[in-house]
């Protein structure tokens, strides 16, 4: 598991975007609000996918 920084993500509807998008290219992972955090299940490629994606809706993810 790799945990991922989102500063930018405010409320459940960033949530929601963030989910949307990480579900539809099938990388597993699970969302703090609170936290500001994106937990990633996978390799260093899958993890490299997950903030290629949230940075092409506009989050910069970054490695906790």
């Amino acid at each position: 598991m790799t945990i991922l920084n989102v500063k930018e993500m405010s409320c459940n509807h960033c949530v929601e975007r963030i989910g949307k998008v990480l579900q539809a290219v099938g990388i597993e992972h699970s969302i703090n609000l609170e936290g500001k955090t994106v937990m990633v299940e996978g390799d260093e490629v899958t993890v490299n996918k997950a903030i290629e994606e949230l940075d092409d809706i506009g989050f910069t993810a970054t490695r906790a």
